[in-house]
């Protein structure tokens, strides 16, 4: 289905010369963070149920217009491009415009989570790990190499976290062979974050080994 499908446009925007004490009744009846507003049928932006509450009941939104963000995505945006969007504004609602800057309605972020649940990352079954190294040091085309040396498919890979210059890396990819993975990863320099039960348990079987070795030795 395109993703234009999912725009939606039950709810009118507001109007810059509608009450704010409207907008507050509005936001109490919705469970979205923003509305959009239009001035003169013209989309200019959106005001937040934050900045609503704080604002006079008795002024219109005009009368507070420095308080409405101008974020949007173009009709054209992929997916991806629109749950970026959602993310750096943090908001449930996004306003879609056409390539004439013509507002068109709204994508939810509830819909547009369910395209990224669909894809084979989350829907496929499989394996998630999390491995990190330098940000000088890593590369995909490493990390996919890993991964299908060991006869494992990858089915997406990610950036995760990024923090002192180390990077971490989110990997999903079939369970064939996973602790040989995971060891793989260990030898080209990677620190594996998250591990899974085997691994965990052959790490324990090793620690009892060495401590035995030692009270052998004694």
């Amino acid at each position: 289905m395109p993703l234009s499908e999912y725009i939606l446009n039950d709810i009118k925007p507001i109007s810059v010369t509608d009450k704010i004490k409207d907008v507050q009744e509005l936001f109490n009846q919705l469970t979205y963070s923003h509305f959009p507003v239009k001035k003169d049928d013209v989309f200019i932006g959106s005001i937040s149920e934050t900045d609503a509450h704080c604002f006079e009941s008795g002024k219109t939104i005009e009368d507070y217009l420095y308080a409405v963000e101008g974020f949007h995505v173009w009709r054209q945006n992929i997916w991806l491009d629109v749950l970026e969007a959602f993310a750096q504004n943090d908001t449930n609602i996004m306003p879609v415009l056409d390539e004439n800057k013509r507002y068109l309605g709204f994508y939810e972020l509830n819909d547009i989570i369910s395209l990224f649940n669909d894809t084979p990352f989350f829907a496929e079954p499989g394996s998630i790990l999390i491995v990190e190294k330098g940000y000088n040091d890593y590369s995909f085309s490493e990390i996919s190499q890993i991964v299908e040396s060991n006869n494992a498919k990858l089915l997406g890979a990610f950036i995760s976290k990024m923090e002192n210059d180390v990077v971490q890396v989110t990997i999903k990819m079939g369970s064939t062979g996973l602790n040989e993975i995971i060891q793989t990863f260990r030898r080209y320099s990677y620190n594996v974050v998250s591990g899974h039960q085997e691994d965990v348990f052959l790490k324990n079987l090793k620690d009892r080994s060495d401590y035995l070795n030692k009270y052998l030795n004694l």
